[in-house]
């Protein structure tokens, strides 16, 4: 009678803290996105009319967006991971050429986080940067003159725009990884997925 085949060897990605700053910082994301979508197209506003309620949530959600990230600096963990996000060596090019060319033969050598991960973090805390401050000159109008707040409202409306288009992409990413999904839920992942795609992150570590 052949033995039962053991269970998958699992191994820690993320700590308690780091999924906790993902979960809140993606809730108060979804939020702001939410509240422009019913601030600006027509058939949304209608269907809640409550224009002022959803400025303020839109409004409030937006400024309490880097919370979240603050409070993470506390972890040693979400700590390591910044450095590592930060951090960008040969293979990351290697990683982002093979994409770019849309060659799936081609290696795509990575860390804990692969370069296309690294690119999206970088980008993404620099937007909220500039959408908060774009939004702060929106919403306390005594700030700077009017010819201020109208570039503010001009960059904070496009950027919000490319915002969706990216946070709909990594929304995309991630439903078609199971693996990465459940790495975020539960805080660890299979050793062999990390292997196949993590090739350069020492899991011992």
């Amino acid at each position: 009678m052949p033995l039962p085949s053991e269970p998958p060897r699992r191994v820690r990605r993320f700590s308690r803290a780091e999924r906790w700053v993902h979960r809140s910082t993606a809730s108060l994301a979804l939020l702001c996105v939410a509240g422009a979508g019913f601030l600006y197209l027509p058939p949304l506003a209608e269907l809640v009319g409550r224009r002022h309620l959803v400025v303020t949530v839109h409004e409030w959600s937006g400024l309490l967006l880097p919370v979240p990230f603050l409070l993470g600096l506390a972890s040693p963990a979400f700590r390591a991971d910044l450095r590592r996000l930060n951090r960008f060596g040969p293979h990351d090019g290697q990683w982002l050429r093979a994409a770019l060319r849309r060659d799936r033969l081609a290696p795509r050598p990575a860390g804990k986080f692969n370069a296309g991960q690294k690119v999206y973090a970088g980008w993404l805390a620099g937007a909220v940067l500039v959408m908060l401050g774009t939004g702060i000159l929106m919403w306390f109008t005594g700030l700077a003159p009017l010819i201020w707040r109208t570039g503010a409202t001009f960059v904070h409306d496009w950027l919000a725009l490319a915002l969706v288009v990216v946070l709909t992409g990594h929304i995309a990413k991630a439903l078609a990884d199971p693996e990465a999904r459940r790495g975020m839920r539960t805080g660890s992942v299979e050793r062999a997925w990390a292997e196949r795609e993590h090739p350069l992150w020492s899991t011992d570590d």
